[in-house]
């Protein structure tokens, strides 16, 4: 018997669709010295000459031509050349730098889940399991679904319904409240369609992240989503590989959406900062028990839990909490969401401001009274990126934000 995975709104979710949008983008040259140089690397938009980065240091990154950039792309979470994290790094490469985890198994790997299990509000005791990249992880968190429902006897195949997106699709005759509960109905309703036995999971950023532009959901809209999963024993499962680690101002997002915890939940750019690759899915140990119970999950990659990589990333984690971060995140957060509203809303060409903590978007439109998007070569998002870029900022920019095809965002992550 097949489960599909419920997922609201194809076009807000998959982070491999991210590449594909942002291919839509207007081809610009970059004001760097990168064009003579050999071009061997695929990178990810082949069409443009990215800037080349000689240096960087906290907020900073100092580009080959001395330029210096603000760097807003938010996946430095601590700033760039943390001496702790440097040692830590550096100890670590003295005593292992690689295990083979067939066979082995290294300290930091199990020191770092303690941590990270420790934030987590302590309904349920959960399992972490760590990969090189935020796509490895969302795999093996849809790997571990299947796996869960297979222990039942039953596969998956995937469904949509509507996203959380107030902007677009929140009646302006209905309240938050009332938006939320129709969503909820609706979820509700396609369980029952496809058929209650047949549904393997719920699959949520828990704040939109590149391709939906910092969307986050309508009050109550996550606690519901939980009752429902409860109601057919449906898994939910929550991307917070751009959201999480802090970047809204808790250290998960979903601590902002109500009491409920998910049985898994993904963690991604903020987990190492940036200094190494390391991606993390962790899942509720009751939920792991059913796969062990039915001769557990056999899922690995050649770097997974790398042993530096670990090393690095319970550094950033330990800096995180130990240097309120957190109330940082948020103090700052709510003086960026208002500035941004002063000096942006009432502009002809700006459709929404949205966000929490020190992630935000802002969507473009050509008609703000009818919501109506830019047209779709003119990439505006893109051009305004380009623009930050050659102003001193990095940020981040994406098309196909109203249905998959039109609209454009730009993104602030700051750190």
């Amino acid at each position: 018997m097949d489960r599909r995975c419920v997922r609201p709104g194809k076009f807000l979710h998959g982070r491999t669709q991210i590449l594909s949008l942002l291919a839509l983008e207007t081809t610009m040259e970059m004001t760097d010295n990168t064009a003579d140089r050999p071009a061997e690397v695929i990178h990810p938009r082949p069409a443009t000459h990215p800037a080349l980065v000689a240096s960087a240091s906290g907020t900073y990154s100092t580009l080959n031509d001395q330029r210096t950039v603000l760097d807003a792309c938010g996946v430095s979470m601590i700033g760039h050349g943390d001496e702790t994290v440097k040692f830590a790094i550096q100890e670590q490469l003295e005593k292992v730098a690689y295990a083979h985890p067939f066979m082995h198994t290294t300290s930091p790997p199990q020191d770092l889940a303690s941590f990270l299990c420790q934030g987590i509000p302590p309904l349920e005791p959960f399992k972490v399991y760590f990969s090189s990249s935020g796509s490895e992880a969302v795999d093996s968190a849809m790997k571990l679904v299947v796996a869960f429902h297979r222990a039942n006897n039953n596969p998956q195949h995937v469904s949509f319904v509507s996203p959380a997106y107030a902007y677009r699709q929140q009646g302006s005759d209905e309240s938050e409240v009332q938006y939320s509960n129709r969503l909820i109905n609706e979820i509700e309703a396609e369980f029952c369609r496809i058929g209650p036995q047949n549904v393997a999971a719920f699959v949520a950023e828990t704040v939109g992240g590149s391709t939906a532009g910092c969307i986050t959901a309508p009050e109550g809209y996550f606690e519901g989503v939980r009752r429902v999963c409860n109601r057919y024993g449906v898994l939910l499962l929550l991307d917070e590989i751009m959201c999480g680690n802090g970047r809204t101002g808790t250290y998960f997002a979903f601590e902002s959406e109500g009491d409920f915890v998910p049985d898994i939940v993904v963690l991604g750019e903020g987990l190492s900062g940036g200094y190494l690759p390391l991606a993390a899915t962790l899942i509720q140990h009751s939920v792991y028990e059913v796969i062990q119970s039915a001769g557990g999950f056999i899922h690995g990659h050649t770097y997974q839990a790398h042993p530096v990589s670990c090393a690095a990333a319970l550094a950033v984690q330990r800096v995180i909490r130990s240097t309120g971060c957190l109330a940082h995140c948020k103090r700052l957060g709510d003086r960026m969401g208002s500035k941004l509203r002063s000096l942006f809303t009432d502009l002809e060409f700006v459709g929404d401001i949205r966000g929490r903590g020190l992630f935000w978007a802002i969507e473009f439109v050509a008609n703000k009274r009818l919501k109506m998007p830019l047209a779709e070569d003119f990439a505006f998002g893109s051009k305004l990126r380009q623009f930050a870029q050659e102003g001193g900022v990095a940020i981040l920019s994406g098309s196909g934000t109203a249905d998959g095809h039109a609209g454009d965002h730009i993104m602030f992550a700051h750190h």
